[in-house]
């Protein structure tokens, strides 16, 4: 069964001083579109973050949020700009002697100004971290494809159901086609009896009459169109129950179909078959919709 391109999927992993929240959504697109957002200190990871989605996922518009803790002692280094606050307390030493006060400035009032404290993250073994990364990213796309499979099967289960109503009404199409030339042969004798009256039957050419219906006949014939129909709606049935990704080919399908029940709408020169084929663009129209959210 196909995999909707719609899903959500969260991952942790953590050590006793190490956490990785990996968080991925996904919605549908044309192609394999994976935005990464993720720690500075683990910008290194980016390309096998990357590698790691597109190998799990072939279409979507895929976002990866990561974050990472670290609680140890060594993770973080704290610099401070010794000069910056040098300036900072002379200035505040200068508005408190215009103010006529004698109070000193202290330490905590100077760090916190901007920049006189900066605190930075070290930089991390990326081969140690991946591991923990991996772990996370593993469970989140495992969660993120489990949601994407059972959206996958309620879109499959409605498209298998339009397409037997599309097959239920093209053999409804069908029955009703052969009795188009013979409804068209009966107005045009009631259109020439109104015109010659009782003078029809000597007037009238029986074989050019005959010729004339032959050449609608042919002209309003679906039959080709309706085999055709039928086949594609066969292939879209085999193409759904392929394991693989199948979103490209049935949207190509769609179009095919979509080609056949125009044709058989510019042909049937009858009010029932073009209520039959309103019908059918109303439910193909509700399928190719939903093609689009398939991967």
């Amino acid at each position: 069964m196909p995999n909707s391109m719609t899903g959500y999927g969260r991952g942790e992993f953590a050590t006793d001083d190490r956490r990785v929240t990996v968080e991925i959504k996904s919605i549908n697109n044309r192609y394999c579109d994976v935005q990464i957002r993720l720690p500075r200190v683990l910008n290194a990871l980016e390309g096998k973050v990357r590698d790691l989605v597109t190998n799990r996922l072939a279409r979507g518009k895929i976002e990866v949020s990561i974050a990472y803790a670290d609680n140890r002692a060594q993770a973080y280094q704290v610099n401070c700009d010794l000069g910056l606050a040098k300036a900072y307390a002379d200035a505040l030493r200068q508005v408190a002697g215009a103010a006529g006060s004698l109070e000193r400035p202290s330490a905590s009032t100077i760090v916190r100004f901007n920049d006189v404290l900066r605190v930075e993250a070290a930089q991390v073994d990326p081969e140690e971290t991946w591991h923990l990364l991996e772990t996370a990213m593993q469970k989140a796309l495992d969660n993120l494809t489990v949601m994407r499979a059972e959206e996958g099967s309620r879109l499959a289960a409605d498209m298998v159901s339009r397409i037997e109503r599309i097959e239920a009404e093209r053999l409804n199409i069908a029955v009703r086609a052969p009795e188009v030339p013979v409804l068209y042969r009966e107005r045009l004798q009631i259109r020439i009896t109104e015109l010659l009256g009782d003078r029809a039957s000597a007037l009238v050419d029986e074989q050019r009459l005959a010729a004339e219906i032959a050449l609608y006949a042919d002209k309003c014939s679906i039959d080709e169109e309706l085999v055709r129909l039928k086949s594609h709606l066969e292939s879209f049935l085999s193409i759904l129950a392929e394991p693989d990704p199948v979103g490209k080919k049935l949207d190509f399908l769609v179009q095919e179909i979509n080609r056949e029940i125009n044709t058989i709408g510019s042909k049937a020169n009858d009010l029932q078959l073009t209520d039959r084929v309103v019908f059918l663009k109303s439910e193909l129209e509700k399928i190719r919709e939903q093609v689009q959210n398939l991967e």
